[in-house]
């Protein structure tokens, strides 16, 4: 599995990961991007090359997970520096990679591995991922809508048919708790979506719950890239109308009581 990750409008974002993600591809590896847009504030000129460089990527590579940075400005105060800023662009880029590998790595009372990623994420398109966070009462359910309201997401995962769901809890995690949690994902995935359920029990959490979706599937199974058979329509006053004397041409005339030579009304046992 390879990641690739870029701040894309610059010119390594924009130029070379499509190059490397086609490389890493053709040799069998499952290649997911991992980028960002642009900041407002640097400008449309780097916004359209950041446009242009994500549709590259997004043909080169099995999934794409764009990050939007202006989503980062929800979460931030009026006082962050624009250091900070790329700073937490940085830490997005992580916690996506992150996400996707702890669901390999970290051993869970229920695993997720390597094939269910690759399950999922193979020719997969454009991929979702949110995270969230969140303690006390009810702490399940608040990350779950937490994750699925994040502001790492660049649009809803309504209608997701891949969805990848990671628990991560104290040893006290609750299988209602887990259950209510998976529900409120499912409630939003298409209902034919193989969601792939993990759990890892991690008491350095504390009172914490942290949910991550990961969610894909949305160009896979698009039913709007089929194409609807069409009518074309003929001008009437271009041609007029053909008989069927010119689509048959002339035949012979034949009485309509004439059998001519056939013997199909004769009884088999005369023939």
């Amino acid at each position: 599995m390879v990641f690739i990750t870029a701040g894309e409008g610059g010119g390594t974002g924009t130029g070379a990961a499509p190059v490397i993600s086609e490389i890493a591809r053709s040799l069998g590896a499952l290649t997911i991007g991992v980028v960002t847009r642009p900041f407002a504030f640097e400008g449309r000129r780097r916004a359209v090359q950041a446009e242009t460089g994500i549709q590259k990527l997004r043909e080169k590579v099995d999934t794409i997970i764009v990050i939007p940075n202006d989503r980062l400005l929800t979460v931030s105060n009026d006082k962050t520096s624009v250091l900070n800023a790329f700073k937490m662009a940085d830490e997005v880029l992580f916690q996506g990679v992150s996400g996707i590998t702890n669901l390999i790595t970290t051993p869970g009372l229920i695993n997720t591995d390597f094939a269910d990623v690759k399950m999922i994420l193979s020719n997969a398109g454009t991929a979702l991922m949110g995270i969230g966070q969140a303690s006390g009462d009810n702490r399940a359910t608040a990350a779950a809508k937490a994750a699925i309201s994040s502001p790492l997401l660049e649009s809803t995962i309504d209608g997701a048919r891949g969805i990848l769901l990671n628990i991560t809890g104290p040893s006290d995690l609750g299988l209602f708790e887990m259950n209510a949690a998976a529900e409120i994902i499912q409630g939003v995935a298409h209902p034919d979506a193989n969601i792939i359920f993990g759990t890892v029990i991690d008491d350095e959490m504390g009172d914490e719950v942290k949910v991550t979706v990961i969610a894909a599937g949305f160009d896979r199974w698009d039913s709007g890239t089929a194409k609807t058979p069409s009518l074309k329509s003929v001008d009437s006053g271009s041609r007029a109308p053909t008989s069927i004397k010119e689509l048959f041409g002339d035949e012979p005339q034949r009485d309509p009581l004439d059998d001519g030579d056939d013997d199909f009304d004769v009884p088999s046992f005369l023939k």
